[in-house]
């Protein structure tokens, strides 16, 4: 119940000082699973796209926080679990365990394709390797991968909110995309991919203040992309960021 109040309050402070438009330029406010997509200018951004949504989105749709940021007071920990219900996510990677080193034994036979004379049959041609599935990609997803908490979220069926960027950009454009974006894309091709522009939330909550100062903002929710067979990572990074920033001028 006191979240559900907090809730209510933050919705209405929020859109107080931002007018929290949502703009659906390219698709429709639809319940289906989601990944969206946007600029990072602020620690805001996830309360705006949070505030932009339609309730019955909001529900099912988890946004990404920043753990060393959103879990540094026990205020900030409650709000981002009992209101919004985000998505912790760690900004460095848990180094993982070096690999066993297996022991050179000697007297041990080599393959046979490695010890074939020069003038014996040729070896058999290789199949091309399959690509693995998205099953696959996940299975081999290390557990102190930042992504393995959004991993998980979209395994139970959530939608998330994240920012490719990775950390807030300054500019009039966003920075290039880091590749998590593509990562889940490769995981997850059945999770519908919508680009976002967060436009003026900069100014509302700058870096280093604490007081909001009302602005009117908006969210454009743009048209759906998808990775393509055999796109390469850089590729479709630059793409879905073009995606993004096309939203500005709508």
């Amino acid at each position: 119940m006191l979240a559900k109040l907090m809730s209510l309050l933050l919705l209405g402070i929020v859109r107080f000082l931002t007018g929290s438009q949502a703009r659906w330029y390219g698709c429709p406010p639809k319940a289906e699973q989601r990944i969206y997509f946007a600029n990072h200018q602020s620690h805001a951004d996830m309360v705006l796209i949070w505030a932009a949504l339609p309730e019955e989105l909001r529900s099912i749709t988890r946004p990404i926080a920043a753990k060393d940021y959103w879990t540094k007071t026990p205020f900030r920990q409650w709000i981002t679990t009992a209101v919004f219900n985000a998505v912790y996510v760690d900004r460095q990677a848990t180094p993982a365990p070096p690999a066993p080193v297996e022991p050179v034994v000697a007297g041990v036979a080599l393959p046979e394709s490695e010890t074939a004379s020069a003038g014996g049959p040729d070896p058999a041609p290789e199949a091309p390797p399959k690509p693995p599935t998205p099953e696959a990609l996940r299975a081999a997803l290390p557990e102190g991968d930042p992504l393995a908490p959004l991993v998980k979220a979209l395994e139970s069926g959530d939608s998330i909110v994240i920012f490719p960027e990775g950390t807030r950009g300054h500019g009039e454009e966003p920075q290039p995309f880091k590749s998590g974006l593509f990562k889940l894309a490769q995981m997850f091709p059945q999770v519908v991919l919508v680009p976002a522009w967060i436009n003026n939330v900069q100014r509302v909550m700058p870096k280093g203040e604490v007081v909001p100062v009302p602005i009117l903002c908006s969210v454009t929710f743009g048209a759906p992309i998808q990775l393509e067979p055999d796109e390469e990572r850089r590729p479709f990074l630059d793409r879905a960021r073009r995606a993004v920033i096309a939203l500005r001028e709508v």
